[in-house]
């Protein structure tokens, strides 16, 4: 496998600080997310390199690994157990072969060795100064990762899969969760040390901006232009909300900036079935242009009979 340059693909350095990473990966996540982008397969891939980028880099673990072991970082999780079950059987005494990975090692070999050959000299000497807790199980490590998604996706309960550390995860995301919210899934992390728990996958969701709608709590606004007779005369014009179009009466003498209430019509609240927040939809009233000569004459006549 061609080593992949996750800074490079993030447009950093490798000293990125933590919020640098944080802020690259949105960055670009919403200039490649698959709704900016529809039918764009080089974009969708674009987008996965991204997400495996952010979910290495911006673990502080996975991190280190990375930077340790390159293209093998993955094994860096393999290297620690490793080290875990040397350092057990040095507490018990225990001197003789063991297996790692389905992997026998016999007498004349060590993990040493085997992490030499792999790593090209970087597994080194095994400490001997940190011991294993008496029963020997470790919980495994905590993963943290970052998934974008836009406005209309969080505005609905559905499924989505991603890969994390070479795992696929199904997750089922709740309608109304919001920018910058977490998400703990227990058990969903990396695998424990001899029999022990999994760590727990973090989940940080990044909410896309919408074209059509601004978020506030679970309150959305919206704008829509209305002609000069509607805001003048009154009339039914229809707009679009989350869950389809709706028609709506504009009243006689509508000003320009006016702003109405749609109860209900606004985002679905988290983990609270049936209920949504209001749609709020300012009116723009837009001038006619390109008026014929008759209706010039017309409008000023109405100017004169003020």
């Amino acid at each position: 496998m061609a080593f992949i340059d996750y800074y490079k693909i993030l447009g950093l350095e490798k000293n990125a600080s933590a919020d640098d990473i944080k802020k690259a990966y949105r960055k670009l996540a919403r200039k490649y997310h698959p709704d900016m982008n529809p039918n764009d397969k080089e974009a969708e891939k674009k987008f996965k390199e991204i997400n495996e980028a952010n979910e290495v880099l911006s673990h502080p673990e996975n991190r280190a690994k990375y930077d340790k072991y390159g293209e093998h970082w993955k094994h860096g999780e393999e290297y620690e157990r490793a080290q875990q079950k040397q350092r057990q059987q040095q507490y018990s005494g225990n001197s003789g072969g063991a297996s790692f990975s389905g992997a026998d090692f016999g007498e004349g070999e060590d993990f040493s060795d085997f992490f030499q050959s792999m790593f090209g000299g970087a597994g080194g000497g095994f400490g001997r100064s940190s011991r294993g807790s008496a029963s020997g199980k470790f919980k495994g490590q905590d993963v943290s990762a970052e998934l974008t998604l836009s406005l209309r996706d969080a505005a609905k309960t559905h499924q989505q899969t991603f890969d994390i550390n070479a795992k696929k995860v199904r997750i089922t995301i709740p309608a109304g969760v919001y920018d910058g919210q977490q998400i703990k899934l227990k058990g969903h992390g990396n695998p424990g040390v001899n029999g022990g728990p999994n760590g727990d996958l973090y989940i940080t969701f990044n909410i896309a901006e919408d074209k059509d709608f601004k978020r506030e709590g679970d309150n959305l606004r919206t704008s829509v232009d209305i002609d000069l007779y509607a805001a003048v005369l009154g009339g039914d014009i229809t707009i679009q909300t989350l869950d389809g179009s709706v028609n709506l009466k504009v009243k006689p003498e509508t000003q320009n900036g006016t702003t109405v209430r749609l109860k209900g019509k606004g985002f679905p609240v988290y983990k609270q079935e049936g209920q949504s927040g209001d749609l709020y939809v300012t009116y723009n009233v837009k001038i006619p242009t390109n008026l014929t000569d008759r209706q010039k004459v017309l409008f000023q006549q109405l100017k004169n009979s003020k």
